[in-house]
């Protein structure tokens, strides 16, 4: 019997550690998916651009993603696997905006669907990085 609680106990003394965090550890990767993201700001060959307040991103488990990319409203294909995202089959409106708007509208979009995206979450905020090290950068937001 003793045997058999220790067998049980030290998976779980394992599993727990110490309770201090180590520096650059990440412990949990937070879930990305079923998640309202705000698009905060795009950084596309070392530039950096604000993003318009409506651009928005939700991720599914079911394999869709829907949001705004700063002007038109979008649907696509989603794969999730691990700590990589890949979009595909971009749907979008077609609703003209500002120039600026437009532009980085643009941005995002060929951002989003150039390949498969690295994911990385800390606290309330999500990266998703390209190949290229192109970044959007978005963080918990209110659902529309």
């Amino acid at each position: 019997m003793t045997l058999t609680a220790a067998a049980v106990l030290v998976p779980l003394v394992v599993a727990c550690g110490t309770g201090k965090a180590e520096s650059g550890a990440v412990s949990v990767q937070q879930p990305v998916t079923g998640i309202d993201w705000r698009v905060d700001s795009l950084t596309v060959g070392g530039t950096t651009r604000h993003a318009p307040a409506s651009a928005r991103l939700r991720v599914e488990e079911n394999g869709k993603a829907a949001g705004n990319l700063g002007c038109n409203q979008f649907s696509a294909r989603a794969t999730v696997n691990g700590d990589r995202i890949t979009f595909g089959d971009l749907r979008t409106t077609r609703m003209a905006c500002s120039p600026e708007r437009m532009a980085f509208e643009r941005a995002l979009a060929r951002t989003l669907t150039t390949g498969t995206l690295t994911a990385r979450t800390e606290d309330a905020k999500l990266t998703l990085t390209d190949g290229d090290g192109d970044r959007v950068h978005l963080s918990r937001g209110a659902p529309e």
